[in-house]
């Protein structure tokens, strides 16, 4: 006689779990069945106060112990990484945890275009923070119809331009793509408004590189008169922002540079001087009153190991720390969706959390003893949010951190 398998049981009440909590929020769930199963379990079509939209994405359901990985869980990618990474709809991934019968939720198209072709994830992963249930259900929908809505008109471009560079844009961003003779990528970043771009250079990793017309056409254009000032000339060293030279950039990389900072100055409407003016950001203690009003950019290997020094510090004071920190993590239920997006991934793979389970001055001496995901791990784990204000103060006064765990809770808690 055949035998039912042994996940049967388990990966049905994870499909019916799923099922009941959508259909009771009147989301339209249709179950595929098993014979035609391809790496999908469910069709959801979304609707939006009881009417039905056109928002549908494809979810791929497990349950059971076996998915935990890591300090998270991961569902295997086995040979559907093409159809869930370039369908017309796109792919979710949902587990549930037996144990705490809670729902988790990633977006497996997304993650998969983020890594590119060359190099698919194994699994994708899905992180504890993302949990589905009734009081997470609207962002849930909100996120994912969002997303949907990505790949219509012109936020498609931009969908696949931040997917490229794992960046997410805003529809109103100034984004324009250049591909130079050796087949690389340049992304040229504005916000309305801004004085100064992002770019992001496939080149270069996809890091980001805050850059002005000034610095990079100083050799091409004079400096441009401070009319506020008596006509006096602004030093272009200001600034400190990298030339053309800095980014290895040709001739003609720099011209069509150039020509997206005058477009998008003219669609702006501003005038010649805002090319120069301070970048601004909101929040942070510089913009508060609370400093003096300065911005500074930082080199990212002396912030990098500035933040990791610190947290050595801390875990050496403190040997539990992670663990609360992780747990504080967990309580938190307003993480932003791009920060839950990036745990899950990070939060699956064994080695990282063991890098972070294992911080100590004695494992690591510098940031070159740690790798890139696993500092970002730790930073998501330990830290809120860093402020960086203007080069004019000390590195300690330059680099606040927001820690999770409060460095005044912490001395209480040890005392």
């Amino acid at each position: 006689m055949p035998k039912i398998p042994k996940g049967r049981r388990v990966g049905q009440a994870a499909v019916n779990a799923l099922r009941a909590l959508l259909e009771e929020h009147d989301h339209i769930v249709q179950e595929i069945s098993g014979q035609n199963d391809f790496g999908e379990d469910l069709y959801v079509t979304f609707a939006d106060d009881g009417e039905i939209t056109s928002d549908t994405i494809k979810v791929q359901v497990k349950g059971g112990d076996s998915w935990r990985r890591g300090n998270g869980y991961a569902v295997p990618v086995d040979h559907h990484s093409g159809t869930w990474a370039d369908g017309n709809i796109p792919v979710y991934c949902v587990v549930y945890d037996p144990g705490t019968t809670k729902l988790h939720w990633a977006n497996a198209t997304q993650q998969l275009r983020r890594s590119g072709p060359f190099n698919p994830p194994r699994f994708i992963g899905v992180s504890p923070n993302a949990v589905l249930n009734d009081i997470t259900m609207a962002s849930f929908v909100a996120q994912a119809r969002r997303y949907v809505g990505r790949y219509r008109g012109r936020q498609a471009v931009l969908t696949h331009l931040g997917e490229m560079s794992g960046v997410d844009f805003a529809p109103e961003d100034h984004v324009l793509h250049f591909v130079n003779g050796y087949d690389e990528d340049l992304i040229f970043w504005k916000r309305p408004g801004d004085a100064l771009a992002t770019l992001l250079l496939s080149a270069h990793d996809w890091d980001p590189c805050l850059v002005s017309l000034e610095s990079l056409m100083q050799s091409e254009i004079p400096p441009p008169e401070d009319r506020n000032n008596g006509g006096s000339e602004r030093e272009w060293s200001d600034l400190d922002l990298p030339t053309a030279e800095d980014l290895e950039l040709s001739r003609t990389e720099v011209m069509w540079l150039a020509s997206c900072f005058l477009s998008t100055g003219q669609a702006d409407d501003g005038p010649e001087d805002d090319l120069v003016a301070p970048v601004e950001c909101e929040g942070c203690p510089s913009c508060t009153g609370e400093e003096p009003e300065e911005h500074g950019n930082i080199a990212a290997d002396v912030l990098h190991a500035y933040v990791l020094a610190r947290i050595i510090d801390r875990i050496e004071a403190e040997p539990d720390l992670v663990q609360r920190s992780i747990l504080a993590l967990r309580d938190d239920g307003e993480l932003p969706a791009e920060i839950v997006a990036e745990l899950g991934p990070l939060e699956s793979e064994p080695r990282i959390v063991r890098q972070v389970n294992k911080l100590s001055r004695a494992t690591v001496a510098t940031i070159d003893d740690i790798g890139p995901e696993a500092f970002r791990l730790a930073v998501h784990y330990l830290i809120r949010c860093i402020y960086i204000g203007g080069p004019s103060l000390s590195l300690d006064e330059q680099i606040r951190i927001v820690w999770r765990i409060p460095e005044q809770e912490s001395t209480h808690h040890r005392g």
